[in-house]
């Protein structure tokens, strides 16, 4: 059997973002329970906003493509995603809605979805640790007919989250992460 191998993808592109920080520590528990782990940067994808007549002109980005064959290497994916205006923010969002347009040959439109299990974690400032953006992205990646396990890990009052060596200190989010990546990975093995 091949390596487990998990996507994951912080929805952030801001320096110092709480939730590259949470994908980071996230993908670290992964690698430690025995995943062979990729964590991207959305950045090395830029994609225009969704326009349906700029893809009916010119087709979907090559960056698109790329990402959209990158999950489709993996047989899970993690997507680590900002709060804004409670909900996903539109780097997210456009990411999903141009990756969803991707169609090999010999496949049905947003096939990639498919097949694989998605795990969703947010980290916020406030309390409710974007619970929100993780209703609001849990929709739209069902609406893609993806499989998205029931744990997810929304991290209030990020800031104070860590220790001095990153790592999360309070038990119940440790707890928490945990029982994510063991669903996760439970899930993607039993998907391949």
């Amino acid at each position: 059997m091949s390596a487990l191998k998990i996507l994951v993808i912080p929805g952030s592109l801001r320096s110092g973002s709480l939730n590259a920080k949470l994908a980071a520590v996230l993908a670290q528990e992964l690698a430690q329970s025995g995943a062979d782990v990729t964590r991207i940067s959305l950045g090395d994808f830029p994609l225009p906003i969704y326009d349906g007549d700029l893809q009916a002109k010119s087709g979907v980005p090559q960056h698109a493509v790329n990402l959209k064959r990158m999950i489709g290497a993996h047989h899970g994916v993690l997507i680590v995603t900002p709060e804004y205006n409670s909900s996903v923010p539109a780097l997210v969002k456009n990411t999903i809605d141009w990756v969803s347009r991707v169609q090999d040959p010999h496949e049905t439109r947003g096939q990639v979805f498919h097949g694989r299990a998605f795990a969703i974690a947010a980290a916020s400032g406030n309390r409710l640790g974007g619970t929100r953006a993780l209703a609001a992205l849990r929709l739209i990646l069902t609406a893609c007919y993806a499989t998205v396990i029931p744990n997810q890990l929304a991290l209030s009052f990020s800031e104070q989250a860590y220790d001095d060596m990153d790592r999360l200190k309070h038990q119940a989010d440790i707890d928490t992460m945990r029982a994510l990546v063991r669903q996760l990975i439970d899930h993607s093995q039993r998907m391949m």
